[in-house]
């Protein structure tokens, strides 16, 4: 009685090992640094965070402000008037957002006018732009 051995052969299992090393030089590279993707999708969120702040303070502004002897006066709004790097140095930029800065230093803004402000990521370079409109 002739019995057969089961299982693969030398040869199948280096050509499954080359097959496998071909496969993993190809993916490896756009998995291994992904650190720069990172750091520009950190900016970009906190800059639309900013965006969505500069939003409700703006809708604020709108909402509660009152004219009384041709001066406009508003409770609860973030002074913007001020410029890009002020603005966000008081209360857009989270405390919780360290190793960012403002690197475009606007000019006063009039009410209701709108600039844009390049938030930067100090660390990386990396850099992303949000709105900022004048408000006080």
């Amino acid at each position: 009685m002739n019995k057969q051995q089961a299982g693969f052969t030398l040869i199948e299992l280096v050509m499954v090992i080359v097959i496998l090393g071909i496969l993993a030089a190809t993916a490896i590279p756009k998995f291994v640094d992904l650190t720069d993707d990172a750091n520009q999708a950190a900016v970009k969120g906190y800059a639309g965070s900013i965006n969505g702040g500069n939003a409700i303070n703006y809708a604020t502004y709108l909402t509660r402000r009152t004219v009384t002897d041709g001066s406009v006066v508003t409770s609860g709004v973030i002074d913007t008037t001020a410029g890009c790097s002020t603005a966000t140095a008081n209360a857009l930029l989270q405390e919780s957002m360290t190793g960012y800065t403002v690197t475009t230093a606007a000019a006063a803004l009039t009410l209701g006018t709108n600039t844009t402000c390049t938030l930067e990521h100090t660390a990386s370079g990396k850099t992303a732009d949000f709105t900022l409109t004048g408000a006080k």
